[in-house]
């Protein structure tokens, strides 16, 4: 049976959409199909709703399945003529029809902005009575008391009593950080069962950026950077000379300025270009003029972006001013800063495990990649990322640190790494930033490096000049226990990444090799790809090593290892050297682990086809439901899982090391941000302890 929760605002300006946004992606990660309903819009086009928008793109949810239904407006106009019963069918009707293709259905109540919030709350509850659903009840505490929100709850109990709402959980959100212990208690004295928890305000999600500003004014950019998700740290009218206004111009500020002010506007370009001096987030030209010809090429370079409005100063500024902060918008930084504090303050197994939710049946990318995030929050490692001059690395060092998915050290030049932060718009408190070349760490790094590599002939001069380079630095970190892994690759080869990795930390005991996998991201299923990045021509021995930590590492990310020693033969149809070589390799493996399925030498065609395995391998347990594949040498498998991503649209996730004592893991150089989250992620739960 479908189940479905109804996410209901008890007051206007309760931050719902955190709610819901932290719903949807626990409720994606434990079970199959999620559906979303938004009976009421707020505007006139439920499909642009950007609620819904943000759910299609972020789960890749079907648009029929996530969907708004009818506007405001129109739902307003069916009350006042008294077609109440109308409206409830259908919205009845249309959340049947997602329900029948779903396994769990959140539906999402209105935002409560109309000018009789009582009524449409009313509306809301009668809506959940109707749809048979537990209600999710969220009080916005911004600007209360304690004692306040403990009334406001009590409140809220009452009308959701009065209501004959059954009750999975009250959520108090947007409370005040300092208050937040108080109003924790407070809330518990009343909330009872079901549980009640509280979320405080985050500036990260409440603070406008410079999209929601030009979003919602339909600002068009003149110029500048095309980077839109900055914070705006305050609005700055420049109506002074440039001296004064460079006094009090501070990082992230949106400077209003006319247009002719050609004075002001290059202020703001000297300023963000100097180290010492403060980036603006933007510039909004206003009166509509704009710099003369010789002024506005040179903003083309401008590291913000430049808008022009026909507005005059004063308007522009009471514009900017009534602009909200929406989670909507979809921006990443306040996606990762919503789902950080959604996992910091929601206990997900006890408020789901009221729902009789059905475990997923496939394993898609998307759930993947959501699971891992989950997994490493679970126990939190320090992360090292060796290239923090590096934007892509800046920007995922963020994220993660706002969806609070490990401690971050990025290394670089201290001056060099803010400046691009400031340049890029990226915030790096909470991130640690560690320099080389000053940091009281090296003098000891090369001392411990000269001991190890002195079999090498290595002198301390030469140790402390190798201790500035970002790779061997995070690697020692790693080695002397200062981080509990490291990530490099981004804007260098993979040898400089896994070279000090094999030098000092090693391999695990018992394991003489380093190796590597990809994880291989289907639509419906996760496969593992082995050796595609290390070893070029393992031997029988190798490739059973490979093999078995291949296994493991599977294992260790939740996919059932079941291993296919790939060959051109399968079976005993064939014979060679290459053949050989695979067969003695399986038969070492099961001696190694008896209890592991493994087959080989084996096609790959009948190691993933049901069909095919029937008539080549009828016998295996193998055979047409393989899991890891591991590869006879680098040449066939890195060609390989390039050829599967690039002509069958797979997700590749990696390369991801195996084999070290302590994870170390290699970059592309044509990584995106996503990909660095994902290493990084993976990173953290190799370096995690089992329980």
């Amino acid at each position: 049976m479908v189940q479905g929760v109804y996410v209901l605002s008890v007051a206007p300006g309760s931050g719902k959409s955190l709610v819901v946004l932290g719903l949807a992606d626990a409720l994606h990660r434990r079970t199959g199909r999620l559906g979303f309903y938004r009976p009421i819009v707020n505007g006139s086009e439920p499909a642009q709703d950007p609620v819904v928008l943000m759910l299609q793109r972020l789960y890749k949810l079907d648009p029929n399945l996530c969907r708004g239904g009818m506007g405001w407006v129109s739902a307003r106009a069916a009350l006042a003529a008294g077609r109440e019963d109308e409206l409830i069918s259908q919205v009845l009707g249309e959340y049947g029809r997602i329900a029948e293709e779903c396994d769990v259905v959140v539906v999402d109540g209105s935002d409560l902005r109309g000018q009789d919030a009582g009524k449409e709350f009313e509306l809301n509850a009668h809506l959940a009575n109707n749809l048979g659903l537990p209600v999710l009840a969220v009080i916005g505490a911004k600007g209360l008391t304690p004692r306040d929100t403990t009334q406001a709850v009590a409140d809220a109990s009452r009308q959701l009593v009065a209501a004959r709402c059954p009750v999975l959980s009250t959520m108090v959100n947007r409370a005040e950080p300092a208050d937040l212990a108080a109003v924790r208690k407070a809330v518990r004295t009343v909330g009872g069962r079901p549980p009640s928890y509280v979320i405080p305000e985050v500036a990260e999600i409440s603070t406008p950026t410079v999209a929601d500003v030009a979003m919602s004014m339909a600002l068009q950019r003149l110029s500048g950077s095309a980077e839109l998700d900055r914070d705006v740290g305050s609005v700055k009218v420049a109506a002074m000379n440039v001296e004064n206004f460079l006094q009090g111009l501070e990082p992230g500020d949106l400077v209003l300025v006319p247009g002719d002010r050609a004075d002001v506007v290059m202020a703001c370009m000297a300023s963000a270009l100097s180290p010492e001096l403060p980036t603006p987030s933007g510039v909004i030209l206003t009166e509509g003029l704009v710099p003369s010809g010789n002024v506005l090429p040179l903003l083309a370079h401008a590291p913000f972006p430049v808008f022009a409005v026909a507005a005059d100063t004063y308007t522009t500024a009471q514009l900017v001013s009534n602009v909200r902060s929406e989670i909507h918008t979809g921006e990443s930084r306040r996606v990762a800063a919503a789902l950080g504090v959604w996992a910091r303050s929601i206990n997900e197994t006890e408020l789901l495990e009221r729902l009789a939710l059905p475990r997923p049946v496939t394993m898609t990318p998307l759930r993947f990649l959501n699971d891992l995030i989950e997994r490493a929050r679970q126990q939190k490692r320090r992360i090292v990322l060796a290239e923090g001059t590096d934007s892509r690395v800046l920007r995922a060092a963020e994220i993660l640190r706002r969806r609070d998915v490990c401690y971050v050290t990025v290394l670089g030049n201290a001056s060099a790494v803010r400046e691009l932060a400031d340049a890029q718009g990226i915030e790096l408190g909470g991130i640690t930033i560690v320099d080389p070349a000053f940091s009281p760490l090296r003098e000891r790094f090369a001392v411990e490096y000269q001991r190890l590599r002195a079999h090498k002939g290595m002198i301390l001069e030469r140790a402390r000049e190798i201790m500035m380079d970002g790779a061997y630095f995070g690697t020692m970190m790693v080695h002397l226990g200062e981080a509990d892994g490291m990530v490099s690759g981004a804007a260098h080869t993979t040898a400089n990444t896994i070279r000090p990795a094999l030098e000092f930390v090693k391999s695990q005991d018992g394991t003489g090799l380093v190796s590597s996998v990809f994880f291989m991201l289907f639509p419906d299923r996760v496969l593992v790809y082995g050796d595609c990045a290390v070893v070029p021509e393992p031997t029988d021995r190798q490739l059973a090593d490979i093999a078995l930590a291949s296994a493991g590492t599977a294992a260790q990310f939740g996919v059932e290892p079941k291993v296919a020693m790939l060959s051109y033969s399968t079976g005993g149809s064939g014979s060679g050297i290459a053949v050989e070589k695979v067969r003695r390799a399986t038969e070492l493996v099961r001696a190694a682990r008896p209890d592991l399925a493994v087959d080989g030498p084996i096609q790959y065609d009948a190691a993933v086809d049901a069909a095919i395995a029937s008539s080549k391998l009828p016998s295996s347990a193998v055979a047409g439901k393989a899991t890891v594949f591991i590869f006879p040498d680098l040449n066939t498998g890195n060609n390989t899982y390039k050829a599967v991503e690039q002509s069958s649209g797979a997700v590749a996730v990696g390369p991801i090391l195996q084999g070290l004592r302590k994870p170390i893991n290699d970059l592309s150089r044509g990584s995106t941000v996503e990909d660095i989250i994902n290493t990084v992620a993976i990173t953290a739960v190799q370096a995690q302890t089992p329980d």
